[in-house]
């Protein structure tokens, strides 16, 4: 493992196996904050500004993102047979819904008649009608009703779906693939994040004045936590003292509290990490798990323009277990706190060097050796764009 005045550098594995482990974490944790160190990457990444504002490269981003499995809710907010989400992903109207036989399909929210969105927001019903002519679809997307279908000469039913796009679940999420199918292994790097006992409780959406790579850029580091977050995380957190972990095109960014000191003095057996950090996965390119002690919660940053960022978040409880009882209320108190305060400010910040990129203050933005995971999705970024 090499090292750099003392700071050790990131693991670089490429799959979920090879994170380290909750000791592993924990005692690493524990050395960072002895020698006053923090995992460092071993590149520094100028990303040009142009990329900030460029409706070229927006374009070239927004058609990756078609091209990838990207998660587009938890599996807990399709729970039900009949439960859907619909809403635009990568600048699709997409409807993701749970058929009679337990399985997720993902359509494009269009009518095949006039084009209408036959659905909108989320709930739970057993079919979808158009609302302008009430041509009626079932929840695996078969055409099934016309209203005076005789009008409609020779139209084969078979042929007039809804068009279908490619949807898996895996470790409690719905991953959406707008061109081509998902493949076998495409999410082989992907831990299992939730699990089916834990119940959404609560989704939002936020617009902002600021590219979507900007905005993903302020989940990935806890450099700025002492400057940024004085009055907000930093009373609870560590500056700039964090587990830097890549697998793959994602990562994984541990922020610990100083609430973990509570650890010190018990035997490694005996130390449970929940509750003492805050793990933040970046789910290549535009997605992001949060695990906190209370909840966790996804986000997708859904690209509008290459100066606008739409975050759609969802919202679900942790497991309450004996040691540590978890009330809805608790949760939400939680979600408030991590909204609006660090939140808020990391987002602030994001539309503030909006406001730089198109200035000749600068040609790039530059990312050191504590920005790891960040230099990591630039890096990934540029090798995919075409």
């Amino acid at each position: 493992m090499a090292e750099l005045d003392g700071n050790v550098a990131a693991s670089s594995d490429t799959n979920p196996g090879s994170l380290l482990s909750e000791q592993a974490t924990i005692d690493r944790i524990f050395q960072h904050i002895d020698n006053g160190t923090t995992d460092l990457g071993d590149t520094v990444w100028q990303e040009p500004v142009a990329h900030y504002h460029s409706q070229e490269r927006f374009d070239a981003e927004l058609s990756l993102l078609r091209q990838l499995p990207v998660p587009f809710c938890p599996s807990a907010a399709v729970a039900e047979q009949g439960s859907y989400v619909a809403r635009t992903a990568a600048g699709t109207p997409l409807l993701v819904a749970r058929g009679n036989d337990g399985v997720v399909r993902a359509f494009i929210n269009a009518c095949r008649h006039r084009g209408m969105q036959v659905a909108s927001g989320e709930g739970c019903q057993k079919h979808f009608s158009c609302p302008y002519h009430g041509w009626t679809y079932g929840l695996d997307g078969a055409l099934k009703g016309i209203p005076g279908q005789a009008a409609f000469p020779g139209l084969d039913k078979q042929q007039h779906g809804l068009v279908e796009v490619s949807a898996r679940e895996f470790g409690g999420l719905v991953y959406v693939q707008q061109e081509g199918e998902i493949a076998a292994d495409a999410l082989i790097d992907q831990p299992d994040f939730f699990t089916p006992d834990q119940v959404l409780f609560e989704q939002s959406e936020v617009a902002d004045n600021a590219n979507w790579k900007l905005i993903t850029e302020t989940l990935l580091e806890g450099y700025h936590i002492k400057s940024l977050h004085q009055e907000t995380f930093y009373p609870f957190g560590l500056d700039n003292i964090n587990v830097v972990e890549v697998f793959g095109a994602n990562a994984r960014v541990i922020f610990p509290f100083k609430r973990i000191e509570k650890l010190r003095n018990l035997a490694p057996k005996d130390r449970k990490i929940d509750g003492m950090v805050t793990s933040v996965y970046h789910l290549f390119p535009n997605a992001s798990v949060s695990l906190l002690s209370k909840h966790a919660s996804l986000t997708i940053m859904e690209p509008l323009s290459p100066t606008r960022t739409r975050l759609v978040s969802y919202y679900v409880m942790n497991t309450s277990t004996e040691d540590r009882p978890i009330t809805l209320e608790a949760a939400q108190r939680d979600v408030e706190f991590v909204n609006n305060a660090g939140q808020v400010e990391d987002r602030a910040a994001a539309c503030a060097i909006q406001e730089t990129v198109g200035t000749p203050a600068n040609t790039h933005l530059t990312f050191g050796y504590f920005e790891k995971a960040i230099v990591n999705f630039h890096q990934q970024l540029a090798q995919k764009v075409s």
